[in-house]
């Protein structure tokens, strides 16, 4: 009896296995999961999305643009879940499949990857069919209308731009907007208690992704759509986003989290992103150095650039100017073509003998001459028409140069025939510029393969990475994703000398700081001093040492001002500063503000604490930082260090600033 009882238990328990994970049962059709619940729900056509009991969403339901129409998941007549047990690079998890299937439809299925640990999910969804399908708008997450996530208060949502051209700003805005389109990511946060929602794509290998939200209220918005296709003036297109193509296509793959704070979201966004598509590596120190765009532009000569070397050498280098690894990195931008080949390997040797190490600059996806009828030096039997993008039968222009397609052969012997050149010499930097151009979609392109820009930008990537991989390679006018072919990126686009610059980078950084996870280092442009204030220099040099790499950009040639030079002495050389400047960021406190943010912290691997305060008005600002707000223990007793003057004092539970007019405070909390 007992024998049978047990052989009873152990049919019946594999049957209700069976029929839970079978999705079958009329009742049963979700998961809990840790803190995770989904469930899905065959009469409205949409997934339920619960974390530790708060409602996510309800009614989340994937959607594909097929020829002129728009397909939902809501469209089909049948569904089938089936749930198993998946072990992958984020960890022991749950894969939550949805089928559906219709005679007059292609077969779409949903994904839904859960993690028990995690704080995020990840989902996406495949089209096919017997014939080839294409589309090129691929939605894997659509909610009409959201659950109320946030408390009342100071409620927020991103806006990220797709690069950093034209100088473009991020932005928080308040929830009063009609509609808001952010590019592969945003997040939707209460500044005050800091939880948000984080929603973006972690895969760029086939699509532009955005994240269109609709009107709610204060308290929420209200639809929320995420979807590969996104083509329009902030993605730089004239023309629509390309189609994929095949037998079976895939949408982009979106995380979906909900997060205590919202910066450790996009932290985690960013993490996943790297590990996907892991940064390219640098074994080495963070850069510091000198670029030639910032004062020499075009006036750069062999000579002045020997004389720059010489310089940073006798004055900056041994006195505190230079990186962990001792070198110094000297860079040639736009205008290097003025040496020939013989100068460019004396000025290599002469960076050799000072230390340090020679940049150099590209731009490999442009035609600055716009002439169609040049013949392309590196492939004669080739003219520059055949091998422009074209949208719309004509080439398209971007910031004053013509966008070449990365696919065609040409473009390989170009960066083979550069790539050498820049062996030979001996740089081993290079800053690549104007990249965006590589990303645009068009009519064609030379490889009938590569459909979309995102594609066609990836194939050139790769080329560079074959030809110029071996150096440091630093992206300038970029898209931010996708970012496996560089150790760093311009996090905005160009910056001066101006506290107005300095507010402009630091706008990138308020809202833009984790791609430090997804590149070795971020790069706040090159940094200029002469003819701006002592205040302006100290912003702009701190703005720089808090972002990632460190750059300088005065004219240091024998013929260049004094002030720029003296400025250099003075500032550039404060050991508690450069110390700072290691390659880490510091990440905002606040997520507010209406240009950038004020307040930048970083906590250091020594438990010592280091808050910036900028003051980007024309009057002079106090500041009352509450400890905890800054993420300081209250009750602890600070010894509180001003590392540009150096003066010292102590805090308790709170401190009171004071920063003079276009200026900033850098303070060490021990």
């Amino acid at each position: 009896m007992k024998n049978r009882l047990r052989q009873f238990k152990i049919i019946f328990g594999t049957m209700f296995l069976l029929f839970t994970l079978s999705g079958y049962a009329a009742g049963y059709k979700g998961l809990t999961t840790g803190g995770w619940q989904i469930r899905f729900d065959d009469q409205k056509g949409g997934v339920s999305l619960y974390k530790k009991s708060k409602n996510i969403c309800e009614g989340l339901y994937a959607s594909y643009l097929w020829g002129e129409q728009t397909v939902t998941t809501r469209d089909y007549a049948r569904h089938k879940v089936s749930i198993r047990k998946i072990s992958d690079a984020f960890g022991k998890g749950t894969l939550y499949k949805i089928e559906h299937t219709d005679k007059s439809l292609p077969k779409l299925t949903q994904y839904f990857y859960l993690y028990p640990d995690k704080e995020y999910i990840l989902t996406e969804f495949s089209i096919e069919g017997k014939n080839n399908v294409a589309s090129n708008r691929m939605a894997p997450v659509n909610v009409d209308r959201m659950a109320e996530l946030l408390p009342a208060g100071d409620n927020r949502a991103l806006f990220m731009p797709f690069d950093n051209d034209k100088w473009i700003r991020y932005q928080s805005h308040a929830l009063n907007f009609d509609t808001l389109t952010s590019y592969e990511v945003t997040a939707v946060f209460n500044n005050e208690g800091r939880s948000g929602l984080v929603v973006g794509s972690v895969e760029h290998d086939n699509w532009k992704t955005a994240v269109m939200l609709g009107k709610g209220d204060h308290r929420n918005i209200g639809s929320l759509t995420c979807y590969g296709g996104v083509a329009d003036e902030l993605t730089r297109d004239v023309k629509p986003h390309g189609a994929l193509k095949g037998k079976k296509i895939k949408s982009p793959k979106i995380l979906l989290g909900f997060f205590e704070n919202w910066c450790d979201g996009l932290e985690t966004y960013a993490k996943v992103n790297a590990i996907i598509s892991p940064p390219k590596e640098w074994g080495k120190a963070v850069p510091f150095g000198w670029n030639s765009w910032g004062a020499l532009q075009f006036n750069l000569t062999y000579e002045k650039a020997m004389e720059v070397s010489d310089f940073i050498k006798q004055n900056l280098q041994n006195n505190h100017f230079v990186n962990p690894d001792h070198t110094v990195y000297v860079g040639l931008d736009s205008g290097w073509d003025c040496m020939n080949e013989e100068q460019l390997k004396s000025f290599i040797a002469k960076c050799k003998s000072n230390g340090q190490i020679g940049g150099i600059y590209w731009t490999p996806f442009t035609d600055w001459a716009r002439d169609p009828e040049r013949t392309v030096d590196a492939a004669p039997e080739y003219k520059y028409k055949d091998i422009y993008l074209y949208a719309n039968g004509k080439p398209q222009e971007l910031d004053g140069a013509y966008a070449i397609d990365p696919t065609h052969p040409a473009v390989e012997a170009m960066m083979k025939k550069t790539s050498s050149l820049f062996h030979r010499t001996g740089f081993e930097y290079v800053k690549m510029d104007f990249m965006t151009h590589g990303a645009m979609e068009a009519d064609k392109w030379y490889l009938p393969e590569v459909t979309t820009g995102i594609q066609g930008y990836n194939y050139g990537m790769q080329l560079l990475d074959k030809y110029f991989g071996d150096m440091y390679i630093n992206l300038s006018i970029s898209p931010v994703f996708p970012a496996q072919y560089a150790q760093s990126r311009r996090i905005a686009c160009d910056a001066w000398n101006k506290i107005k610059d300095t507010e402009y980078t630091l706008n990138a950084l308020s809202y833009g700081w984790w791609q430090k996870y997804i590149y070795q280092f971020n790069d706040a442009d090159h940094i200029v001093l002469r003819d701006a204030t002592d205040g302006e220099n100290r912003a702009r040099i701190t703005s720089g040492v808090i972002t990632g790499i460190y750059i300088g950009g005065d004219d240091f040639s024998a013929a260049g001002g004094k002030d720029g030079k003296e400025k250099a002495l003075k500032y550039l050389t404060n050991p508690d500063i450069n110390a700072l400047a290691t390659g880490e960021v510091f990440r905002p406190v606040e997520g507010n503000g209406t240009q950038s943010e004020q307040i930048f912290v970083r906590k250091e691997k020594d438990g010592t604490f280091h808050c910036a305060l900028f003051n980007y008005s024309e009057q002079e600002q106090t500041v009352t930082l509450s400890l905890d707000r800054i993420g300081l223990e209250q009750t602890h007793s600070y010894q509180v260090k001003e590392l540009w003057s150096g003066s010292r004092t102590t805090a308790k539970n709170k401190i009171e600033v004071t920063i003079p007019a276009k200026d900033v405070k850098v303070l060490e909390f021990n």
